[in-house]
């Protein structure tokens, strides 16, 4: 599919995927979340991508929801199984956690409603000291349990920061976003792109099983109802994994002293 409101690079098991609206913000219309439904489907049966790394062109990382858009009557409105424009936005989220592959979110100027969502939804977070993120739907008449948020932050920063955020509307900045574990680093944004790529190395050194399945326990774990059900999936996966050559080729090159050659075998 070609995009029109996206931009991806692949390099070497990568896909740097950008929101691609720049004039507007990166903010979001019917047809980036059509294009976004259609990637992240995509990556279900991709495994040359092994890593994404999801970014925002221009000043902003996204800027939610593009509210003129969505009110334009000439636009068509998708079904969503049957929530309308609210389940189509939604399913992207699911998509993002469902999906194999670890994501990197590179985050600078405003991440707010929507767009603050997406930089939840990736597994890790990089921020740029302009960063601003809030929970933009409470600030218009909206609940801000919206888009996943109210499952997704309150794991990140716990119940107390996040009902303050979602409460009040409140933008979180840079360092208060390091210091709460929002994000897992924050650097001048012209070093955005650098330090993902710093993380999708430490990725990419993993055997292709070991991270995909890694991604999987962890968003198991988090809604475990108990250690021994957390456990049941570890040595599921655990097993899955010994029983490659990629398994027998990290221990070998543990023993020999040298970097393993995984083949996703």
């Amino acid at each position: 599919m070609s995009y029109k409101t996206l931009e991806i690079e692949h390099r070497e098991g990568v896909d740097w995927l950008w929101l691609n609206r720049p004039d507007a913000l990166n903010a979001i219309t019917t047809e980036m979340v059509s294009e976004l439904r259609d990637y992240f489907d995509g990556l279900m049966e991709n495994a040359r991508t092994r890593v994404v790394i999801l970014g925002g062109r221009g000043p902003a990382f996204c800027a939610g929801l593009d509210i003129k858009s969505a009110q334009d009557p000439e636009i068509p409105k998708p079904f969503g199984q049957g929530m309308g424009f609210q389940g189509y936005l939604a399913e992207v989220y699911i998509k993002m956690r469902r999906c194999p592959q670890p994501i990197i979110a590179m985050v600078q100027g405003p991440a707010c409603g929507g767009g603050f969502a997406f930089a939840l939804a990736a597994d890790i977070r990089v921020a740029a000291e302009n960063v601003k993120m809030n929970a933009a739907f409470i600030k218009l008449g909206l609940s801000a349990c919206d888009m996943g948020t109210s499952y997704f932050l309150p794991r990140l920063v716990g119940t107390s920061i996040a009902a303050e955020l979602m409460l009040t509307g409140r933008f979180i900045e840079a360092d208060r976003a390091l210091q709460t574990n929002l994000v897992s680093k924050v650097v001048p944004e012209d070093e955005l792109s650098a330090a993902a790529e710093d993380f999708a190395r430490d990725l990419l050194a993993a055997s292709p099983m070991g991270l995909r399945l890694t991604k999987e326990g962890l968003n198991v774990a988090v809604d475990s109802a108990s250690l021994e059900a957390a456990m049941a999936v570890e040595n599921r996966n655990q097993l899955l994994c010994s029983r490659t050559e990629d398994a027998l080729e990290g221990m070998t090159a543990f023993i020999e002293k040298r970097p393993p050659q995984y083949t996703g075998r």
